[in-house]
């Protein structure tokens, strides 16, 4: 018996299956963005979404080409192969694709005649209709979808309006592929100027110094003056050593990546790793009850710190270190002390360390600058009164503040 109020579920009609097909779409669509990267990938799994959709006997999808005079084929479902190979490459104004695009509006024709003349396939004189649906961001157009339809019929407007959510949806994804392949690029290219910067500043120089030595080795061998050759040979071979543990250093830095775990996890790793690698003790201080930063800033913090561990460790004499971690007024402060001889900086001599004075790379710095520079930050290298040096990576707080 039914209760009062309440009715028998009714049996969905036509206009409620096109919502409920509508829905679907939708949440095909949903999962497809949510599940990759692959802008190409998408747009063909989004094809046979809007096939199904519209009912389409067929249909392909084009994308803008970076000279913008062209439509560059990404996918194809239903259509001949020899239709799919005249289809690769087509002008931006061509047939209804190109009023499509012009227009960035969704267009219908039931004439596919141009169409068949551009391929040479009678294949779209069986055809009664095509739909295009532009795909577009912010009024900038990336391509566009085609549909192709066994007879003539009108597209209903709730189905075109659909269609043009669905292609801004894609737009906006197209556009954000775009972009992260252009800032995966910069970075790419700024890490091997950073790496190009720390091999000149350290092998580079390194061969250079043994350059001149070996040339002063062989005026002395060829005056005969035997001491003064063993001098030079001895320089050399100083040198070669250090060079070779610049090296094994340069690569031990380069294999090391960030933690997935975070910065606070990686710099603990580093802490654990680096007595037994040293022999010098590394402190642990953390005082912040939490870092609010953007995976770039934490990359840059990490390879930051890395190298000036690594300075200690070539070039400080230091028994103790202590790695600190400080949220002050605003502003992060990563701290890198030791308890060594001290250090020249900036060109600068600090202390009397004068058996330093042929650093050959500065001890980074050139690099940590850089680095400090992507977070609109600073390096600060000083001796302290104690003894031994600090150096100290200042920059602001709020997020964002790297870009």
């Amino acid at each position: 018996m039914n209760q009062p109020g309440i009715r028998p579920l009714q049996t969905a009609g036509p206009a409620r299956e096109a919502d409920l097909q509508a829905l679907r779409a939708l949440s095909e669509l949903t999962t497809v963005l949510a599940e990759g990267h692959d802008p190409e990938k998408l747009l063909e799994r989004s094809l046979g979404t809007m096939i199904r959709l519209a009912g389409a006997q067929a249909g392909i999808v084009r994308v803008v080409t970076s000279d913008g005079a062209h439509m560059r084929l990404v996918a194809s479902q239903g259509l001949p192969p020899e239709v799919v190979a005249q289809e690769q490459l087509v002008p931006m104004d061509c047939g209804i694709c190109g009023a499509a695009v012009s227009d960035d509006a969704v267009r219908q024709s039931f004439e596919l005649r141009h169409c068949a003349a551009h391929t040479g396939s009678d294949y779209f004189n069986r055809l009664g209709a095509t739909l295009v649906v532009p795909l577009s961001h912010i009024g900038r157009v990336l391509g566009a979808y085609a549909l192709f339809f066994a007879e003539k019929r009108d597209t209903p407007e709730e189905l075109g309006l659909l269609f043009r959510s669905i292609s801004e949806h894609l737009g906006m994804a197209l556009e954000n592929a775009r972009l992260l392949r252009e800032n995966m690029r910069m970075t790419l290219m700024s890490e091997r100027q950073l790496i190009a910067n720390e091999v000149h500043d350290s092998l580079a120089q390194t061969m250079a110094y043994m350059k001149i030595r070996l040339a002063m080795m062989q005026e002395a061998l060829d005056a005969s003056e035997q001491p003064r050759a063993l001098k030079h040979a001895g320089e050399v071979q100083q040198a070669l050593d250090g060079a070779y543990s610049d090296l094994r250093e340069l690569l031990s830095q380069f294999r090391n990546r960030m933690d997935p775990l975070g910065l606070v996890h990686a710099l603990q790793e580093l802490k654990t790793k680096f007595h037994d690698r040293t022999g010098i003790e590394l402190a642990f201080d953390d005082r912040t009850t939490d870092l609010d930063l953007s995976v770039e800033e934490e990359g840059q913090v990490f390879h930051i710190m890395q190298e000036a561990l690594a300075n200690v460790a070539r070039h400080s004499g230091a028994k103790h270190a202590r790695l600190i971690l400080e949220l002050v007024g605003g502003e992060y402060r990563f701290s890198v002390e030791d308890d060594g001889l001290g250090f020249y900086a900036f060109g600068q001599r600090l202390g009397g360390a004068e058996q330093h004075s042929h650093l050959r790379h500065h001890l980074g710095v050139n690099i940590m600058r850089e680095r400090a520079q992507r977070l609109n930050g600073a390096i600060e290298i000083v001796n302290l009164p104690e003894g031994g040096a600090r150096v100290r990576l200042v920059f602001p707080a709020q997020r964002g503040a790297a870009a």
